[in-house]
């Protein structure tokens, strides 16, 4: 836009005197960018229409536009502009991204106002000039590369932006300067560990590093604010760094086999240190118990999770132990020990290249008990509102059990989808979902399904106050006695040899009366329906109805109350409407005739009245 169209715009629209600059810059060539519609060039202005011609990239050429509109709206791109540039010199540019990808960034972040942007902000734009597909590798290649480069202040947490310095500093001073400033004792050994990844290379911090290697040394000793995992790494860190400066490691206090001697669970070591540092965890425990190592990686491997259940088989496997590896997976699942993450690992890895022969003969009708036992567990023991990665990993993966029923016959299939549908880790909708791939392959378990169905037609009356009682029970059964019996296998199980083992087998039997009593619970809630009996009938005999009978033989008034399920209470005359008594009342009417046992003895009753319980 030329000075006097200018003019006359502002003149029009006094409001955009504060924008003459961007009006300024709104000259043919230069490059802009539309929230929707991306990259544009500014083609040319018509001055009889006031309209900015624009060409974008995505199929939208000669699009005019108010250039007041534009205000606000469009980003103007300056020549120096690394987007701007790909478009003008793209064989510098491609030169650049391949031999020098921090210049890149540099220029990104030195062409904007504030010489700062966030990462998802260099993502949009680096996506327009690599492409999609393209720039996800290149970023996260750079990115590592951008930690050693003095002219970028690299954020530490994703929501800062990365800042382009005009006085570069290093690396190595930057994280030095926060070092000695952060009180956090994790994040002085986070920061020494960054240290020592950049290789120390500047000499002029190295008068500073005894200083650290003190100031670490005392956070280890010293500090209350650490777990043994953040401990024991915090102690690596402080070795390298001696190893480094030439200081004697083995004056050092406290030293590593010491703190694996002390710690009280060293499967909660293995949680807290970073998965760069796993093997290293696991050399450390083999030197420290020499002549017991293999018995204690098991136990690591059995309680392990993520990353570290990975790196507990590879270490077995290269220490020749993949048939003592084997026989121990065949001996948990035999035991129904397997639990959750080592269960998930198998299933991630059982086609794998590198794991596939080894884990394929466990993937049998056995393995899926094994699952499903798992998960209700989880789920007895967890917040209902936790997903459960196990669960998940069933139902999206929909291959896994049409591999583990093949081996099944038709009524192994069946008792398994039983388990399934008295699963809590599921959800109805995902039941049903899992349920057809058995279909696919057992077509008996059909009638499963139907008699499901079935089921959820017959609901259950109960009044609020049963319900109460009931559900207080059930609380009871899977907060305190379930797992005070899950506790009780685990003190039995390290007593010896399962076989003979009196102990394990009554609490392996008393689970199976809770699981069975809960499964009936379970059933049970599935088809309540509750109610205050303010609707029972009073023209004949229904739930909810107080009926006073008369016994033909002798005259005698008896009075019964019906009620829910859940509600009997014959002492008082309160009865189920699911009992005999009940089933035989229901639907008279006054001045019926009735013949009904009660207490073994057949009588004719008259129906005397009918009123609601409620009144």
């Amino acid at each position: 836009m030329n000075k006097e169209a200018i003019d006359l715009l502002i003149l029009q629209n006094p409001g955009l005197k504060s924008s003459r600059d961007q009006l300024e810059a709104m000259q043919p060539g230069t490059y802009c960018i539309h929230r929707s519609w991306g990259l544009g060039k500014i083609r040319s202005y018509d001055e009889r229409n006031n309209r900015l011609i624009i060409d974008f990239e995505d199929d939208k050429e000669g699009h005019p536009m108010d250039p007041a509109f534009c205000v606000g709206r469009l980003e103007l791109l300056p020549p120096s502009n690394v987007l701007a540039r790909h478009r003008t010199d793209p064989e510098a540019i491609e030169k650049l991204i391949k031999e020098q990808p921090t210049d890149v960034i540099v220029e990104l972040l030195a062409s904007t106002e504030t010489r700062a942007a966030t990462a998802s902000e260099i993502e949009r734009q680096l996506a327009r000039v690599l492409g999609e597909a393209r720039f996800k590798k290149w970023w996260a290649t750079t990115k590592k590369l951008l930690i050693k480069d003095p002219r970028v202040a690299v954020p530490s947490k994703k929501s800062e932006p990365y800042k382009y310095r005009e006085v570069p500093i290093t690396a190595e001073d930057e994280i030095l300067e926060e070092f000695f400033r952060t009180k956090a004792p994790k994040n002085k050994i986070t920061l020494a560990a960054s240290l020592i990844s950049l290789s120390l290379n500047h000499e002029d911090i190295k008068e500073a590093l005894p200083d650290v290697l003190k100031t670490l040394t005392s956070v280890i000793q010293e500090t209350r604010l650490l777990n043994g995992g953040d401990r024991l790494f915090g102690l690596w860190v402080r070795n390298d760094l001696a190893r480094f400066i030439h200081e004697d490691v083995d004056s050092l206090e406290p030293t590593s086999s010491s703190m694996i001697h002390e710690a009280g669970n060293l499967s909660s070591l293995a949680v807290d240190i970073p998965a760069t540092h796993h093997k290293r965890l696991l050399d450390l425990v083999c030197r420290c118990f020499s002549d017991d190592w293999k018995r204690v990686l098991f136990d690591l491997l059995k309680n392990s999770s993520g990353r570290f259940t990975n790196e507990c088989v590879s270490f077995l496997i290269e220490r020749d132990c993949e048939e003592d590896l084997m026989a121990t997976l065949r001996r948990w699942l035999d035991e129904q020990t397997l639990k959750g993450p080592l269960l998930l690992w198998i299933v991630k890895n059982r086609n794998g290249r590198r794991y596939s022969k080894m884990l394929q003969e466990l993937i049998t009708p056995r393995f899926l008990s094994v699952i499903f036992y798992a998960i209700d567990t989880e789920a007895l023991l967890t917040d209902g509102s936790r997903r459960i990665t196990l669960a998940d990993t069933l139902s999206d993966d929909p291959d896994l059990i049409p591999e583990l029923l093949a081996e099944a016959t038709p009524e192994t299939a069946y008792d398994l989808a039983t388990t399934l549908m008295l699963n809590q880790g599921f959800e109805d909708l995902t039941k049903r979902s899992l349920l057809a791939r058995f279909i696919r392959q057992f077509p008996n378990v059909q009638s499963l399904v139907d008699s499901e169905a079935r089921q959820r037609d017959d609901r259950l009356i109960v009044s609020q106050k049963s319900y109460d009682e009931r559900y207080a029970e059930y609380q009871d059964l899977v907060k305190n006695k379930i797992p005070e019996n899950k506790r009780a296998i685990a003190v039995a199980r390290g007593h010896g040899d399962l076989r003979e083992n009196a102990e394990y087998k009554m609490a392996r039997q008393e689970q199976d009366t809770l699981l069975a009593h809960k499964s009936h619970l379970d059933r049970d809630f599935s088809r309540v329906d509750i109610t205050d009996f303010s609707e029972a009938p009073i023209e004949h005999i229904g739930i909810g109805s107080v009926v006073k009978l008369k016994e033909g033989s002798t005259g005698n008034l008896v009075t019964y109350a019906i009620l829910g399920a859940w509600d009997g209470r014959p002492e008082e005359n309160i009865v189920s409407y699911e009992t005999p008594l009940g089933r035989s009342l229901i639907s008279h009417q006054v001045g019926e005739q009735i013949h009904i046992e009660i207490d073994g003895a057949e009588e004719e009753w008259e129906i005397q009245s009918i009123s609601r319980y409620v009144d």
